[in-house]
């Protein structure tokens, strides 16, 4: 009679102890990396390999640092999208990276749920001290949170349901967050959604008829629209601060992509004197590219009202909110932003990237627009005057708008090995959100590369076949 071999014994520090076998991340990867298109494609979004495929984008890329990365063939890329705006400074960061390690090394009892670790109130502390007007800190996970975190807090703090939003907002993809989603293209299919309310940015006109409802608790507006690279118009912002606090509602700041230096000041509604909002949403680069986390700032008296009492302590909170690891990856953030004055190099290497692009605009007939602050920098594309260039802008119209922008794209990459980004749906809009750590250099081989594309597109060269590929493909998906 033989007997059953006893199950792996796992030892205090997780180890297989009998098996001998360890868990070798670097062997899987030379195993099975080869296999991530296809790996995503039966299991994760199959849609993702199949739009990555038909663009061209559908790279292996090895290894990062900085604002570069680098393919499978040794190739330098220039990364001008930052992973949405996640990696504000760079990939692998020496000092993000040294403070995760030592995080990780210090062996902390983190995540008790019974006590108060040093290190939120630190990062809190040093969040504060660049946001003198706000008072508190909730941490969580994504931007998304930190705006379903602000809207749950604005309507605790005001007795009110409706928040009012911008056409063309972005705020996040969870069910709060959708409701103030000003893109139809988001929303459709997931109603029913909050009862709130768009309105135009920069229209006080309509801000003020909805307040004169008095059912409003909040707007929450982003200084700098991602989607097109919109700016509130000057004065905006401080106009309806006071409209909102004379009808006892909130002003609050999706600081998601345009905080922590962004566009040239720590905050994009610094930009204007006397803007101080009652809750600011802030989120992607205080990850430092490595721990997600979200930051949702605001004043003394909003933080009490929602935590008023002890039976209320966790009435709002999250499971893995201000864990070890990414409140030292946001202290480290903001001690290399502060050491290394990574705010004014946004805004002038910024201001570089933007005078150069705007000096362009009188050369091409198909540039429109170059707007944006610091290195947030939308490039918006128009109908052309000469007739050549009108008839094909016209049949991309036809087919699908904000194909002539894809255009742009798609040789930026396979030509000159520049990732961007169209700003949009049906918007033909590139944005530009790089590492702010992009130096001198990236911005010249940007420029010369964009010039390159330009050329090509107004001579009639080899992109134009691409576009009727694209065309081709947007009618067949109809």
């Amino acid at each position: 009679m033989t007997t059953a071999e006893p199950a792996p014994r796992q030892t205090a520090r997780g180890q297989e102890a009998d098996t001998g076998k360890e868990f070798d991340l670097a062997g899987l990867l030379a195993e099975r990396g080869g296999e991530r298109y296809d790996l995503h494609g039966r299991y994760v979004n199959h849609q993702l390999p199949r739009m990555l495929h038909t663009i061209g984008f559908d790279k292996v890329y090895e290894r990062a640092e900085g604002a570069h990365f680098w393919d499978a063939d040794g190739n330098d890329h220039l990364d001008m999208l930052a992973g949405f705006g996640v990696m504000g400074l760079g990939r692998h960061h020496p000092v993000v990276r040294k403070a995760l390690h030592d995080v990780l090394d210090a062996g902390l009892a983190d995540l008790t749920r019974f006590d108060c670790p040093p290190l939120p109130g630190l990062l809190a502390e040093k969040l504060l001290s660049h946001s003198p007007h706000l008072d508190r800190v909730f941490f969580g996970n994504s931007g998304t949170e930190a705006v379903e975190t602000a809207l749950k807090f604005a309507r605790y703090a005001t007795g009110r349901r409706r928040v009012l939003y911008c056409h063309h907002a972005f705020h996040g993809l969870t069910t709060g967050s959708l409701s103030v989603n000003g893109e139809d293209g988001f929303r459709e299919g997931f109603a029913p959604l909050l009862p709130d309310t768009a309105i135009p940015l920069g229209d006080l006109d309509a801000l003020a008829r909805e307040l004169k409802k008095g059912d409003v608790a909040a707007l929450i507006v982003e200084p700098i629209q991602g989607k097109g690279v919109h700016e509130a118009p000057p004065g905006y912002l401080r106009a309806a601060q006071e409209l909102l606090h004379r009808h006892k509602a909130l002003l609050i700041a999706d600081e998601v992509q345009t905080g922590l230096g962004r566009t040239g000041d720590f905050y994009a509604y610094q930009h204007e004197d006397g803007v101080e909002p009652d809750l600011v949403c802030v989120a992607k680069s205080l990850s430092g590219g490595y721990v997600p986390v979200s930051a949702t700032l605001g004043k003394d008296w909003i933080f009490k009202k929602v935590y008023s009492s002890m039976d209320r302590v966790l009435v709002h909170s999250a499971s893995f909110g201000a864990n070890a690891q990414a409140m030292a990856a946001g202290l480290a953030v903001l001690h290399a932003m502060e050491n290394e004055q990574i705010v004014a190099h946004a805004r002038a290497i910024g201001e570089r990237l933007k005078s150069g692009l705007q000096a362009l605009t009188e050369r091409y007939e198909l540039l429109s627009e170059v707007r944006g602050r610091g290195l947030m920098i939308g490039i918006e594309f128009g109908r052309p005057k000469s007739l050549k260039l009108r008839s094909r802008w016209a049949m991309l119209q036809a087919a699908r708008k904000g194909l002539f922008a894809q255009m742009v794209v798609v040789p930026l990459l396979q030509r000159h090995r520049i990732l961007t980004q169209v700003s949009g749906d049906h918007l033909e809009v590139i944005k530009l959100i790089p590492p702010l750590v992009v130096d001198e250099a990236d911005v010249d081989r940007f420029l010369e590369a964009f010039t390159a594309v330009m050329d090509d597109a107004h001579e009639g060269g080899l992109m134009w076949d691409f576009g009727k590929t694209l065309v081709k493909q947007a009618v067949a998906a109809r």
